[in-house]
């Protein structure tokens, strides 16, 4: 028997998920769309043929035809409806960032746990084949200990004001950043300090919404190990995500810039293109994390990525926020995050 699965939330990244589960994902069935733009949640429900659309999230939610709830809507938007679906006895996915503070992630954690439910966390990079190759590489000592973790993402252009306002997206260290957070804290361990600095560089009109453009994090992690992070939002050349660790006895280099197999060589220039954004990147990693979901579920597995991953995650996206704002370095163990 298929499992149910309503989604919540079409932008861009919901529009990809909603096809995956149309298209890519076995055992399961795309039952209904919720967005609160009704006009666009009834376009994709056409398109991809879905039973039924809302305009209203928590009337999907009170749906009883849904298993499962998967929810890619604003960060703002999270914590609510994850607690309103476990409350209903539905299954949880919800896409990163968890929430836009720790006590709203603990308000998800504590309806999980009182309600016995199911929840899920998206860090779609843990399935990604580099990635996930590196992680059995370095648990099986091919570099000997992990010693420093570095890892970039570059967005070949800014997003939208409206998306990049900290009010609803976090900012962009935590919006953008958390991913690297997440792969530093499943390769190293967890994290005690961070420092940043960042600004608006390349797009003075991110100043009318407070975000920034660029960043570089850099991390000591509880072990004593070191790692850096930088994440800017003008790298106009492409969609560039590549990470390496440093061990004792080798290094892992993850991730590629050149999207088609091709170099052209003419005179004075060898030139290939580049991974267009995130779609292409990881076209295969985010169909292969809701197969783990829809998988775990049927076969009564426990989630790989919970929310305490992500509270994790998200307490370095924080404390690397204040300490961007702020010019100190910033201890993870500050109970003000």
């Amino acid at each position: 028997m298929k499992l149910n699965v309503g989604l919540i939330g079409l932008g861009r990244l919901g529009r990809v998920y909603a096809r995956d589960l149309a298209a890519h994902v076995t055992g399961v069935r795309l039952a209904a769309l919720a967005d609160t733009n009704a006009k666009l949640a009834e376009e994709v429900a056409r398109e991809l043929d879905v039973p039924r659309w809302y305009a209203d999230p928590i009337a999907m939610l009170d749906d009883p035809g849904i298993d499962a709830a998967i929810i890619v809507s604003p960060t703002d938007t999270h914590t609510d409806l994850a607690v309103a679906a476990l409350e209903r006895k539905k299954s949880v996915f919800c896409e990163k960032p968890p929430a836009l503070s720790l006590s709203q992630t603990q308000k998800m954690k504590d309806a999980a746990a009182r309600t016995h439910g199911f929840l899920q966390m998206g860090f779609m990079r843990r399935f990604d084949a580099g990635y996930a190759a590196a992680k059995k590489k370095l648990d099986d000592g091919v570099i000997g200990t992990a010693i420093v973790f570095k890892s970039s993402s570059r967005d070949p252009y800014r997003p939208s004001l409206e998306y990049a306002n900290p009010k609803s997206s976090g900012g962009m260290i935590m919006d953008m950043g958390i991913h690297d957070f997440d792969l530093a804290r499943w390769y190293m361990g967890e994290a005690a300090s961070v420092t940043a600095i960042g600004g608006t560089l390349a797009y003075p009109e991110l100043n009318e919404v407070g975000d920034i453009d660029n960043a570089i994090v850099t991390i000591t992690f509880a072990s004593g190990r070191i790692g850096v992070v930088d994440l800017s939002r003008s790298g106009i050349y492409g969609y560039d995500i590549f990470g390496e660790i440093l061990g004792t006895t080798g290094t892992l280099r993850i991730g590629y810039l050149r999207e088609t197999p091709l170099f052209v060589m003419t005179k004075n220039q060898v030139a290939h293109d580049t991974v267009p954004f995130f779609m292409e990147r990881f076209r295969d990693a985010y169909p292969a994390q809701l197969q783990n979901f829809v998988d775990n579920l049927r076969d009564d597995r426990e989630p790989p990525i919970t929310i305490d991953d992500a509270m994790g995650s998200l307490r370095i996206a924080l404390a690397a926020t204040r300490a961007q704002a702020t010019g100190k370095t910033v201890s993870l163990a500050d109970a003000t995050l």
